[in-house]
């Protein structure tokens, strides 16, 4: 998720596991703890836009890191002034915890983390929740903001803290719930509309978990629409090509990390000299419409041919009318 809500994480569990003991610095190295993970986006400056593909989110998200850091970082803590009075294993479990919530918070983004690196390069995602959610957010930082200034110096300041927490995660995973009626109500349409499918992909869009799209994919293209859970309205489902015969002569390497990234839910394109993938499984910010054209996404990948086999990776983005 975005690194102001994992900032927020990891400082309601510094004030849980470390408040005790240093007061306000354990939400504040919390935070800091908590954001260690996100920092595999320097490696951009080092990557070119097709590696980070499989680094963003990679070894810096997995439970070997997790394990790893903890106690790298645990050691580092023992030995400074603000931590040095609490015990190593104390230290262990809260710079654990700050790691391994962040990847597990990240997994139910459509994003997904490559959880059991350097074992297996899965990536794990439950698809229930935006990258940006408020109403996820919001209760964590109520709850901080009451424990480390409204109620700092009452016994009972933590209670706040912890009853942040607990809506934060209960609103999380009752996305799951949320998640698994909606692809229910697209089962149900895509029978109705007689439409054969492989495999179903259904994700959020927006805050609160309210408006959502389905994707059916088939062995040639995809269909997909909106849908609001706040009201029904039953639309016919767009279908968008795969045209896979687009990435033929495109180094292999390039189309099969893409289609690894995409979990199989993609489109193809060609625009001239340029071949445009759409990635439905990350990139899900409604249908874009430009006068006859349509695009399933905003965002997409762009392969430029420079010469016989020679390709450059890029992106773009349309304009919504």
């Amino acid at each position: 998720m975005d690194s102001i809500t994992q900032a927020a994480l990891g400082a309601a569990i510094g004030e849980a596991t470390l408040g005790k003991h240093i007061g306000n610095k354990g939400a504040v190295l919390g935070a800091i703890v908590a954001t260690i993970p996100d920092l595999d986006v320097a490696l951009y400056l080092f990557y070119d836009k097709f590696e980070m593909l499989s680094i963003h989110r990679g070894f810096s998200h997995s439970v070997v890191f997790s394990i790893i850091g903890a106690v790298s970082i645990a050691y580092v803590l023992q030995r400074m002034k603000w931590t040095k009075m609490v015990s190593y294993q104390k230290l262990w479990i809260f710079t654990w915890l700050a790691l391994f919530t962040h990847m597990l918070l990240d997994t139910f983004t459509a994003y997904g983390t490559q959880l059991f690196l350097p074992f297996s390069d899965a990536r794990i995602g439950f698809d229930s929740v935006n990258v940006v959610d408020p109403v996820y957010t919001i209760p964590l930082l109520i709850g901080l903001i009451c424990s480390l200034f409204v109620f700092k110096n009452k016994t009972s300041r933590r209670v706040y803290n912890y009853i942040g927490i607990a809506v934060s995660t209960f609103y999380l995973l009752g996305t799951l719930g949320v998640k698994s009626y909606v692809k229910e109500h697209f089962k149900t349409e895509l029978a109705e509309q007689n439409i054969s499918y492989n495999s179903l992909l259904t994700m959020p869009v927006g805050v609160a978990n309210i408006n959502w799209y389905g994707v059916a994919k088939t062995n040639e293209g995809l269909y997909m629409h909106k849908y609001s859970i706040l009201h029904y309205n039953q639309l016919p489902f767009e279908y968008f090509p795969t045209n896979d015969y687009l990435l033929e002569g495109v180094n292999p390497e390039l189309v099969d990390r893409m289609k690894w990234f995409a979990k199989g839910f993609y489109t193809v394109v060609k625009n001239e000299d340029e071949i445009l993938f759409y990635n439905l499984q990350v990139d899900m910010r409604g249908i874009v419409r430009n006068g006859d054209t349509k695009a399933p996404t905003v965002g997409y990948f762009k392969i430029i041919s420079l010469s016989e086999g020679d390709f450059r990776f890029s992106s773009g983005m349309h304009t919504k009318e």
